[in-house]
C-alpha cells in the first residue's frame, strides 16, 4: 500500500514536472517584432531571410539570453500597438523614448542614437507652404509632421520613402537618419540632388531602444544585460560594421 502510494506521488510529480518543462519551453520562444522593409535596420536579403542591424542585434541578444526568438515583420503603424497589448515579447526596432510610448510599454537600454533628416531639393524648407512630406505611417516623424500641420504623404514602410519623391507626389522626406541614408543610396533618387538637413526637434532626436511588452517586465533586465555583454565581447561592433557605414555607439 505504501509502495503504491509512493509510486502514485512520483507519477504526479513527474507529470507536474513535465508540464512545467513544457511551459518553460513555450516561454523560451519569444515573439519579436521587427519593422518590415526598413533597410539597413531590418529587411529580407536576396535569399528571403530577415536580417539588418536591428535584427542581428536582437538575434545576438537572444543568443546571450539562451532563448529562441521568432521574428515577426510588421509595419511601423501597428508595431507599438501590438507591443502594448502584449501580443509580442519585445520589438527589435529603434524606438525613441517618448512619454506617449512610455505609458504603453517598457524600454530596454538604448542601442544607438537616432536623429531625423529632412531630405529635399535645395531651397525646400521644413514647413514651407505647398510642400508635401513623405513619412512612414505611425512613425515619430509622422506624428511630428501632423502636429506641425504639414501636408503629408504617408507610406507603409521605410523602404518606400523614396517613391513619392521620384513620382513627384512629395517634395520632401522626413525620416530617421538610417532610412534617409538608405534612400539616398538609390541611383534614381541621387539624380534629384537632395539636400539633407538635420531636424533639431527634441522629439525627433535621441536614444533609440527596443520596446518591451508591459506584461514582460522580467525581460527588461535580461535584455539590458545581454546587450551589455555583446558590446563587451565585440559582437555588437561586428554587426555595426556589417550594416552601417559609421559607428553608432
Amino acid at each position: 500500500m505504501v509502495r503504491g502510494a509512493l509510486l502514485f506521488l512520483i507519477c504526479c510529480a513527474l507529470s507536474a514536472g513535465a508540464g512545467g518543462w513544457a511551459r518553460a519551453a513555450d516561454e523560451a520562444v519569444l515573439r519579436v517584432l521587427v519593422i518590415e522593409n526598413a533597410p539597413p535596420m531590418s529587411y529580407r536579403d536576396s535569399g528571403g531571410q530577415l536580417t539588418g542591424f536591428s535584427v542581428e542585434v536582437a538575434r545576438a541578444i537572444c543568443d546571450e539570453m539562451g532563448v529562441k526568438c521568432h521574428f515577426d515583420p510588421v509595419t511601423q503603424h501597428v508595431l507599438t500597438e501590438l507591443l502594448s497589448q502584449g501580443k509580442a515579447d519585445f520589438a527589435a526596432a529603434g524606438l525613441l523614448d517618448t512619454p506617449e510610448r512610455r505609458a504603453k510599454f517598457l524600454f530596454a537600454r538604448p542601442y544607438y542614437r537616432s536623429m531625423t533628416l529632412w531630405l529635399a531639393r535645395a531651397g525646400v524648407r521644413p514647413g514651407q507652404p505647398g510642400v508635401k512630406v513623405a513619412v512612414v505611417a505611425g512613425s515619430a516623424q509622422d506624428s511630428y509632421a501632423r502636429k506641425q500641420g504639414w501636408v503629408i504623404h504617408p507610406v507603409t514602410t521605410n523602404g518606400e520613402l523614396g517613391q513619392p519623391m521620384m513620382s513627384g507626389e512629395a517634395q520632401a522626406i522626413l525620416a530617421p537618419m538610417m532610412s534617409a541614408i538608405n534612400v539616398q543610396a538609390g541611383e534614381e533618387i541621387r539624380q534629384l540632388e537632395l539636400v539633407a538637413t538635420v531636424m533639431p526637434a527634441p522629439e525627433l532626436t535621441g536614444d533609440a531602444a527596443f520596446g518591451i511588452s508591459p506584461y514582460r517586465p522580467d525581460l527588461q533586465k535580461k535584455i539590458n544585460q545581454a546587450l551589455d555583454r555583446i558590446k563587451r565581447n565585440g559582437t555588437y561592433d561586428r554587426i555595426n560594421s556589417r550594416f552601417l557605414p559609421f559607428r553608432v555607439s
